[in-house]
């Protein structure tokens, strides 16, 4: 009587290989987290109309944080939809502006804001008639 050190479980499946039809999944999913930001999608509809300062922005979209404002225009500059310039006057002045990618989405994000008014009013029924369903 003892352990056994005889292997009896061989029969295990090979490791699953990434589906070459999903690899561009991760990188898509990416783009649309900062897409759909709704942060993110604020930014883009204030400065469609042109350059913006900080605190501009900040007093535009209502509720963002400093912090929040600064995270949101880093990450869009990062991903080349925003470009931050400084220019050398006492105290220095920065305007971000959309560059040619980020005025790419001017349109879509439109489209997508303009369907949640014009949706806004089913979808809060729906959520109702969803929530009072779940309750009963």
């Amino acid at each position: 009587m003892g352990t056994s050190l005889k292997p009896e479980n061989t029969g295990l499946p090979a490791p699953r290989l990434p589906d070459p039809d999903h690899a561009d999944c991760r990188g898509v999913a990416s783009v649309l987290s900062r897409v759909g930001d709704k942060w993110s999608v604020f930014v883009i509809m204030m400065l469609s109309d042109g350059p913006k300062r900080f605190n501009e922005l900040k007093r535009m979209i209502n509720g963002i944080s400093q912090r929040m404002l600064t995270l949101t225009l880093r990450g869009l500059e990062r991903d080349g939809l925003v470009t931050r310039t400084i220019f050398p006057t006492i105290p220095p002045r920065v305007d971000y502006e959309l560059t040619d990618l980020g005025r790419g989405l001017q349109q879509p994000v439109k489209a997508l804001g303009e369907w949640a008014i014009d949706h806004l009013i089913q979808i809060e029924t729906a959520r109702t008639k969803f929530d009072q369903r779940k309750d009963s």
